[in-house]
């Protein structure tokens, strides 16, 4: 491992090929000392049935085999080998397929198509179903993917087929879960060490759990359907080191735009993006699921965390399978190593029309806006609609823009209404929400994070500009293809909507 580096940058990019990079930036000014966090033990959960350690040659010399990232161990574990190097093609083991309402039915027609029609799956257990993109609509095709989802479950027996029947009211609908990612978590479905694959790109998310997880499309979807396994290759990793107190106006939003901003949307391209650090040990679970969830807008393959007790805690509240959590080697090869000082950064979006079209939300303040919208997979967890109440809370102001709320899942949604607001003497984010002008939480599901039909809540039918906690601000992604998106952490969306322009969170949270 490299020696600690002294920088005027708020981080520095190591890579063993081309030597150190000073990469400058505006909000970074003094110097600061950033050491490297290395490998330390973790404490052992209950449940966990044993960790993967460093492996050494039986051979007379004692030298150390060539260490192993934690996703080349995953992989050689799930594909039975003893030592895997990036770039090794490998038939992989699968612990869990995802699927949802806009992919399900081709990756089942794929299936089928190739295994026969009276085929079944590979294992009815290690499959879930999760409608959740095109759901509150009267689109006639979109509801008929999810009727083709239910119809294939029943046929398959799939145990976690989380179902929506009544449109009219979710809460009608006990099985029905919302954005399939944020479900996945909350269910149990996430867990160290093992193989998730998903028909959605942000599958990455639960690496946030020190798992692979990434997305397939259709066709290697109907393979594992019928088979449980993938052949996949062996990606390099990047290492993040993150180190530093967070401020209290930044959140892991913030982190990852900053990040896809210095590195661009191709710069991790088929990588896996490693974060680690003290910053990233201080962060919950679900800011460590916003930072994976966005690895995939800089191009890589996955993203993962080392597990700790903050994950092992999330995780045994949920489910009861055992898990084999792994850790980096300390000989471990990395591609490069970038190295942030948190303490330092200051809050950032990302312009029209790229996730790495990054800039200071200060700069961007003569930006006037039409609305905000705060949800989806990247933004719409339990502790997002926190922030942003916390945020409106201490503004004790009315909103100037119509600002939507979608609540990721049933359960967020019934902790908007449920849950207290820190520091807010007791009142709740719904709440607070309408005391601030916004609109009504609406039904749990992706919302108009990827458009959808022209009847999908908060959709951009015209062009307008929006400052979205989602994660992807492409000419048409959120509807109206003359759109102009920013993406923004919640709090620095809720700053926005008070103004009516781009605004930085600190001109009321100090």
């Amino acid at each position: 491992m490299a020696s600690s580096v002294i920088s005027s940058s708020p981080f520095v990019c190591k890579s063993p090929a081309k030597g150190q990079k000073d990469l400058g930036f505006s909000s970074f000014r003094k110097p600061s000392q950033i050491s490297i966090h290395g490998c330390q033990r973790k404490s052992i959960s209950r449940k966990i049935v044993s960790v993967m350690a460093p492996q050494r040659s039986s051979s007379t010399s004692g030298s150390v085999k060539t260490g192993m990232t934690m996703t080349e161990k995953i992989l050689a574990k799930a594909a039975e080998k003893s030592q895997v190097v990036p770039g090794d093609n490998i038939w992989v083991n699968v612990d869990v397929l995802m699927t949802h309402d806009v992919c399900g039915p081709g990756a089942f027609g794929i299936f089928k198509r190739e295994f026969g029609d009276n085929a079944k799956v590979w294992d009815s257990e290690k499959i879930v179903v999760i409608p959740d993109h095109y759901i509150f609509t009267t689109d006639k095709r979109a509801n008929r993917n999810v009727d083709i989802m239910r119809e294939h479950c029943r046929e398959q027996n799939i145990k976690y087929f989380y179902d929506i029947t009544d449109l009219g009211d979710f809460r009608a609908n006990p099985d029905y879960k919302g954005v399939c990612h944020v479900a996945l978590a909350q269910e149990g479905h996430c867990r160290p060490g093992e193989v998730l694959l998903g028909t959605d790109s942000h599958t990455c998310t639960a690496g946030a759990f020190g798992q692979f997880a990434t997305g397939i499309g259709n066709t290697d979807a109907g393979f594992v359907l019928g088979t449980g396994k993938i052949l996949l290759k062996v990606p390099p990793t990047m290492r993040f080191i993150l180190d530093g107190e967070m401020p209290s106006y930044l959140q892991a939003k913030d982190l990852i735009l900053q990040i896809i901003g210095e590195i661009s949307v191709a710069g991790a391209t088929y990588k896996t993006m490693e974060f680690s650090g003290t910053t990233i040990e201080s962060l919950t679970m679900e800011e460590r699921m916003t930072l994976c969830n966005m690895v995939v807008e800089a191009g890589g393959k996955n993203g993962v965390i080392p597990p700790d007790a903050t994950t092992f805690n999330y995780v045994e509240n949920r489910t009861s399978v055992p898990f084999q959590p792994v850790y980096s080697d300390a000989n471990a090869s990395f591609v490069a190593d970038y190295r942030f000082d948190v303490s330092k950064l200051e809050p950032v979006v990302a312009k029209p029309h790229s996730p790495d079209n990054r800039a200071l939300a200060r700069e961007c303040k003569d930006v006037k806006i039409d609305r905000v919208y705060i949800g989806s997979c990247t933004g719409g967890k339990t502790e997002d609609f926190m922030a942003a109440a916390k945020l409106f809370h201490a503004a004790g102001k009315q909103v100037k823009v119509p600002t939507f709320l979608v609540p990721a899942t049933q359960k967020v949604w019934m902790d908007v209404y449920a849950l207290p607001v820190p520091g807010a003497g007791g009142k709740t984010c719904a709440q607070i929400f309408e005391e601030a002008g916004c609109d009504t939480p609406t039904s749990p599901s992706c919302g108009a994070c990827l458009g959808g039909p022209a009847d999908t809540y908060a959709r951009l039918n015209e062009p307008q500009v929006c400052v979205s906690t989602t994660n992807r601000n492409f000419p048409g992604r959120m509807g109206h293809k003359e759109g102009q998106i920013y993406l923004a952490s919640p709090y620095t969306a809720a700053a926005s909507a008070l103004t009516g322009h781009v605004t930085d969170p600190r001109e009321f949270l100090q």
